[in-house]
């Protein structure tokens, strides 16, 4: 459990300025349930990236069950729809990101993990076009728009939850957990996908083959459910509610105060945070164009625009994520250590200066560059991955964290992330230049180092609006200790 430490009694300069110092309540963290909270926020990420996995991976099958017209046509309709559920994915974070402030964050994690498994499963029940038409389309673009929907509250929640439950100089290492679901829900995604083309044929997975992988997905969020409902709420959540009724009482306003907080809550998102809003959207927008294009996009891409034997891309795909899963954790680490800072200019740098040059790679037809390519694109993509869920959380104080992050994080994904396959394949098809997908990631790059460029370090900081967190009580004595003789 998490426990508040005073100052230490032992130290008598601490215990003569105990006002002071009793102020600040330093929270020692539990390794267990640290562990548990990470864990649940995880697999709940790495069950909706399977589930986008797996609509990216059978995009091109997807094409031809649920629309009309010829290859390239079906390929794009397929991504169109794809990107539909990224312009729900707002509205989804002004629903859930606020209520998540209000109500708490594990129980709006858990609606959305219900919301996801649902929609997917309905996917793989869906009749195809021959079938049943026009109706065909529609019922995949609304059991898309509700994934998207749901998904508008998942990201922001799963970082700001394993952010506030993480010590304050292994937020980065606890942080890069929830991207190592991602890493995992497409390994899972791409190799079940793989596993079938293999055993099914192209004949049968057109049939009925593609359902399978949809209809997997609904016990996978029953678990996932399961080990959201228990877990406690964060420890910055509970000292906001904590400190929050405080105030009311200590003013007199009670119920009126408090029903009038969540509108308050929500303008401040608009008015006190418009700033780092912004950066966020840029920072999203950088990050989620290079991870669609590598993670998304570049199975499809492969086979359709440069011809690769088909589930050789899955091969590919798949040795790169498992690469980048496996050193997740380090870089992690690593920015815990050096910042945050560091490592996502080296990420935003690496795709500036070497997608280009990986994509001509990619024309010399071989599986070997390929493999080659993707693992250096894997290599700047996986400083961001590991990176990013510590950084975004730490943008936002406590009180608008969810409702922040999910805002500007679902905006930009909306505009620039669910976009970048469709708008990537629209550019082969109109310039016939096999190099645009890669001059639109490297200008993406760009736009992510400045940004990076214009943010604080928060590397071994306090969360804003939380109180200082640690890993043992040794520490805290040492920051109370410490604190007492600044306040000296």
């Amino acid at each position: 459990m998490n426990n508040e430490v005073q100052q230490p009694h032992d130290d008598a300069a601490a215990h003569k300025h105990k006002p002071e110092v009793g102020r600040t309540d330093i929270t020692v963290t539990d390794e267990a349930t640290v562990k548990r909270a990470t864990r649940a926020a995880a697999i709940g990420n790495a069950m909706e990236w399977f589930d986008f996995g797996i609509y990216a991976y059978l995009a091109v099958t997807i094409g031809k069950v649920f629309f009309p017209g010829d290859g390239a046509t079906q390929l794009l309709a397929s991504f169109t729809a794809f990107a539909a559920s990224f312009l729900i994915r707002p509205l989804g974070g002004l629903v859930f990101g606020p209520l998540g402030d209000r109500l708490g964050r594990k129980h709006v994690l858990a609606l959305t993990m219900v919301l996801m498994a649902a929609s997917t499963f309905l996917i793989g029940l869906i009749p195809s076009y021959d079938s049943i038409g026009i109706a065909s389309p529609v019922l995949l673009l609304l059991c898309r728009m509700l994934q998207g929907f749901s998904t508008g509250g998942e990201y922001g929640g799963a970082a700001t939850f394993i952010a506030e439950y993480a010590p304050d100089k292994r937020r980065g290492f606890f942080g890069s957990f929830l991207e190592l679901g991602t890493l995992v829900g497409y390994i899972g995604a791409a190799g079940l996908v793989l596993v079938l083309n293999t055993v099914l044929g192209d004949a049968q997975m057109l049939a009925w083959g593609w359902r399978i992988p949809f209809l997997v997905g609904g016990p996978i969020g029953i678990v996932g459910l399961y080990l959201r409902t228990k877990l406690e709420e964060t420890p910055a959540f509970q000292k906001q509610q904590s400190h929050s009724s405080v105030a009311e009482d200590d003013e007199g306003t009670g119920p009126a105060l408090s029903e009038d907080m969540p509108r308050k809550k929500f303008t401040a998102i608009f008015t006190a945070q418009w700033r780092m809003l912004l950066l966020c959207v840029a920072l999203v927008a950088a990050y989620n164009i290079t991870n669609y294009m590598l993670l998304s996009y570049m199975p499809a891409y492969l086979t359709d625009a440069l011809d690769y034997k088909h589930s050789m891309e899955l091969v590919a795909a798949i040795i790169a994520m498992v690469a980048m899963a496996a050193v997740i954790q380090r870089v992690g680490h690593l920015n815990d250590r050096f910042g945050r800072k560091p490592l996502l200019m080296a990420g935003m740098g690496g795709f500036a200066v070497l997608t280009v040059p990986v994509f001509a790679l990619f024309q010399q037809g071989s599986f070997a560059a390929v493999i080659a390519g993707l693992l250096v694109l894997g290599a700047c993509l996986v400083c961001l991955l590991g990176t990013m869920s510590a950084t975004l959380p730490a943008l936002f104080p406590t009180d608008v964290r969810y409702g922040s992050l999910s805002i500007g994080y679902n905006v930009s994904t909306s505009l620039f992330g669910g976009t970048a396959p469709g708008v990537m394949t629209y550019l082969v098809d109109t310039t016939s230049d096999k190099m645009a997908p890669a001059y639109y990631a490297s200008g993406a790059a760009v736009l992510g180092i400045i940004a990076v460029a214009l943010m604080k370090e928060t590397a071994q900081q306090p969360l804003a609006g939380s109180p200082p967190s640690v890993s043992t009580h040794e520490e805290a004595r040492a920051l109370a200790r410490a604190e007492a003789e600044h306040v000296v």
